[in-house]
């Protein structure tokens, strides 16, 4: 019996992840608990389990009285003649631990006892599932679509289900069950009935972490992802940085050919992604930012986070994006609000000035004809 005991504990703790000593916590609690509804509710009793082959012992420790006529509760006293049957050392005063005999347990008892453990195992299981998906809090992992609850998808995660709700699903993806899927992990709650976790497809981290996990070099800290703004299902923008000067930052994120931003796409279900280089001039960001729109001049206030861009007329439709979606995510990815227009707008707008917004030999190309837009960086998935 031991063995079998012993056997079963190896296995919980192999697959539950729970730990045998707090199993055997659990065994000794529910010793004492059958002890005192079959010997009587006192607080004397106790077990000892040996944890290396699950023998246990059950004991009440009495007090010694002097004769048989003392005892006034048999449950805490014990006399003198029975004591030494015990111990031939005992005298009055001393504490003599009586073994109980387990075997005398009631059905009562023994279901109780049952109880208690299985019910310590249900919160150590718990315990163990909540730890384990806590530590995966705001990191990236893969479930299976398993049902759906309303407008919300149950979706598991292996050893527990997690909420993908309405409001961090992507408008458009068709979720189908047993679809594997790759989701952002945004809270993880210890509740009565386990842990709850709520998932997001939406989120600009599950952007981030999919980069972590497909580019080596962000991996191992030469590239940098130092901004990202999305909208899901649509287009990102992610700048990045290189802290090596012979590592091409969007090169390695882009991959030969775009292989490995073309995985990221795919995952997102053909999401647009443009990567972008970061630059600490917040003018150089914003037209990084801007991109695939060629930029004529640009000129921000750090103090007040804004900027006014001027673009080329024909590159104006470009440079907002459609329904104003490239300016809205420069805006977001730069931190800066951005005031985009056109040549001509500038012109005619009062007090404008090119001067301001170019150094001098920029601006004496521009007045003499000649000034040509810097060339930003683009990926394969800029807008048309």
């Amino acid at each position: 019996m031991s063995n079998e005991l012993m056997d079963a504990l190896d296995l919980l703790e192999k697959e539950k992840n729970i730990s045998k000593d707090s199993l055997f916590d659990a065994i000794e609690n529910s010793l004492i608990t059958a002890c005192k509804n079959n010997f009587g509710k006192a607080d004397n009793i106790r077990v000892e389990v040996d944890r290396n082959n699950c023998d246990f012992k059950c004991y009440a420790d009495k007090e010694v009285v002097e004769t048989a006529d003392d005892v006034m509760d048999p449950q805490i006293e014990i006399s003198l003649d029975d004591a030494k049957k015990i111990s031939k050392k005992a005298k009055v005063g001393d504490i003599v631990a009586v073994s109980l005999n387990s075997k005398e347990f009631g059905r009562i008892a023994t279901q109780n006892a049952k109880n208690v453990i299985l019910q310590k195992i249900r919160e150590e299981e718990r315990g163990a599932i909540y730890n384990e998906y806590f530590e995966k809090e705001h990191d990236i992992v893969t479930g299976v679509v398993q049902r759906f609850i309303g407008k919300n998808i149950s979706i598991n995660l292996g050893r527990a289900d997690a909420i993908l709700n309405e409001n961090e699903q992507v408008k458009g993806e068709v979720y189908r069950p047993t679809q594997r899927l790759r989701v952002y992990v945004l809270e993880v709650k210890n509740g009565s009935k386990g842990p709850r976790i709520l998932v997001s497809r939406t989120h600009p981290d599950l952007v981030k972490r999919l980069f972590e996990q497909e580019v080596a070099e962000i991996q191992d800290g030469t590239v940098e992802i130092k901004s990202i703004a999305r909208e899901a299902g649509s287009r990102t923008k992610i700048a990045v940085y290189s802290t090596n000067p012979n590592v091409d930052a969007v090169g390695a994120c882009v991959g030969v050919n775009g292989a490995r931003v073309n995985l990221i796409v795919d995952e997102l279900g053909g999401e647009k992604i443009d990567v972008i280089n970061w630059d600490e001039n917040p003018g150089n960001l914003i037209q990084n930012a801007l991109s695939p729109a060629k930029i004529v001049a640009v000129f921000a206030d750090p103090d007040e986070k804004s900027a006014k861009v001027v673009v080329p007329d024909y590159q104006l439709s470009l440079a907002i994006g459609k329904e104003g979606q490239n300016a809205r995510l420069a805006a977001r990815l730069t931190g800066y609000k951005i005031d985009i227009k056109s040549e001509t707008q500038a012109k005619d707008a009062p007090g404008f000035r090119m001067e301001d917004y170019l150094d001098d030999e920029d601006y004496d190309e521009y007045e003499e004809g000649e000034y040509e837009e810097g060339e930003y960086e683009e990926t394969e998935n800029t807008e048309e």
